[in-house]
Formats: C-alpha cells, sequence, structure tokens
C-alpha cells in the first residue's frame, strides 16, 4: 500500500513514523529543524492521517506499507525513526529487511508485548455519537471517563470532525479491531537481527522501555545503545522536544553517545 506522506526539507532522506492515533503531523516541530540537514519524509500509517483506510493492523503489513511507500519516494536503504507503535512497525521493517534500514532510532517502545489502556480509548471513540451533530465538546465529554487526562484527549479529538455530520477522520473501526496486533510484537524467524546502529530513546517519567526489556532488545539488536531523556514520559518530542531533537540529531549524524545496560 502506497501511504500519504509528507516531506521537508532536502539531502540524503531520514524517515519518521508516528504513533497509534497520531499522524505525520505529530513530528511537525522535529521535522522542521531536521530539515535544515535532511529531507525528511513523515508517512501516515495505515488507517491513521490521510492514508487508506483498511482492515488489518499487523505490524508485517504495516512495515511493508512504509517500505514500499518510501521505495518509490527515493532510494533505499533509508534511516527510520519511529515513536512507539511506529517504533514497531521501525523494528519490524529493520528485522525483516535489514538492506533497506540503514540507522534505527526507536522512540519509547521496546518489541515486547503491552497491556495498556488503548482498548478502552479506542472503544470511547467508537462510543462517540457520530448519528447526531456531535460538538468537539460532546465527543470530549464522551472520551473524557476512558482518558481523564485533557492534553490526550486533545490529540485524539485531532482525528474528530465536528458538524452536521460528525466523522472520524482514522480508520477507527479497522484500528479497534487490530488491537490485539498493536499490542504485540509479532514472532520472528530464528535468529532474526538488525545488527545496524540502533539508538533506543526512552522518557525517565515512561515505563514503556524498562530495564528488564533490555536482553530482548539486545537480542534483536546488537548494536543497540540506550539514551533516556530526564523529565520526559511516553511522548518524548512534545515533552522535551530540544533534548529529543538532540539525541536524533546526534545519532544519525554519528556515533551515539548513549549509555549501554
Amino acid at each position: 500500500m502506497i501511504l500519504h506522506a509528507t516531506e521537508m526539507g532536502s539531502g540524503p532522506p531520514l524517515v519518521l513514523l508516528h504513533g497509534l492515533f497520531g499522524r505525520s503531523q505529530n513530528f511537525g516541530a522535529l521535522a522542521r529543524r531536521l530539515s535544515a540537514a535532511w529531507r525528511v519524509i513523515s508517512p501516515d500509517l495505515r488507517n491513521h492521517g490521510e492514508s487508506p483506510h483498511t482492515p488489518g493492523m499487523s505490524y508485517a503489513a504495516m512495515a511493508e506499507d512504509v517500505l514500499e511507500t518510501v521505495a518509490a519516494l527515493t532510494d533505499l536503504p533509508v534511516p527510520l525513526l519511529g515513536h512507539s507503535m511506529g517504533g514497531k512497525v521501525a523494528m519490524l521493517a529493520a528485522l525483516t529487511r535489514p538492506s533497506a534500514v540503514s540507522r534505527l532510532l526507536v522512540a519509547d517502545i521496546a518489541p515486547i508485548s503491552y497491556r495498556h489502556s488503548n482498548r478502552a480509548v479506542a472503544a470511547s471513540m467508537l462510543a462517540v455519537p457520530l448519528a447526531a451533530a456531535c460538538s468537539r465538546s460532546q465527543a470530549d465529554a464522551v472520551l473524557a471517563e476512558a482518558t481523564p487526562d485533557p492534553r490526550v484527549r486533545a490529540f485524539l479529538l485531532q482525528n474528530f470532525m465536528p458538524g452536521a455530520s460528525p466523522a472520524w477522520k482514522i480508520g477507527l473501526a479497522h484500528i479497534a479491531a487490530g488491537m490485539a496486533d498493536i499490542e504485540g510484537f509479532p514472532p520472528l524467524a530464528t535468529h532474526a537481527q538488525y545488527r545496524g546502529p540502533t539508538l533506543f530513546v526512552r522518557g525517565s517519567e515512561s515505563g514503556y522501555v524498562k530495564d528488564a526489556a533490555w536482553p530482548v532488545i539486545r537480542s534483536l539488536f546488537p548494536d543497540a545503545a540506550l539514551c533516556t531523556i530526564e523529565g520526559a514520559g511516553h511522548w518524548l518530542h512534545a515533552d522535551q522536544p530540544d533534548a529529543f531533537a538532540g539525541s536524533v540529531e546526534t545519532f544519525f549524524c554519528d556515533t551515539p553517545q548513549a549509555s549501554r545496560i
């Protein structure tokens, strides 16, 4: 599948992959900064943003979407940066097509299964009454029980179109149906590895990449290093934008300055 993608800047390509319920514009400030040195390519993953809506949210399918889209825009291999769900997409692309990925940066996610609140979040989004002339504030009220943080609700509501015929701009039903795939990480072929330069960046206030996950990470990514950004939660690029952008620039320009557990 060819995805919708935005581009910014010129120079060597650098691909940014957003997280669940997000879109390419989530990396707007980071993309503008990086565009001084790179041709930044930011796809909307399937069922997100302006990309096609289709059944299936497997990481194999999403990784193939990304590589097919990028190959139509530039020569492979390319460096990949992925946050959260986008980080899992980037990891699987590197593990299944290592020759297509020159460098890999994974932001606040590990190649493991998670159980989190996103099933309830998706259910609350589906519960918004689209048959009526639903306003943004009414949709926000429906989401509040499952999503008490107003910042997260604002993030979700970027996908909502209010009015006489309200609608979600994303393939919400397909995303909800694929939540088991999104929470998990697919089984891999024996000895599957990506041996290229790899950096995992986590937030000190986030619990997504714990020390206990490091043996799994290093078994799949032998050249992986770890960087922890102080004062950042799961949304690294929003919580500590300068520190995160600095880590990105350092890694893609040179050898990562990071700790190895």
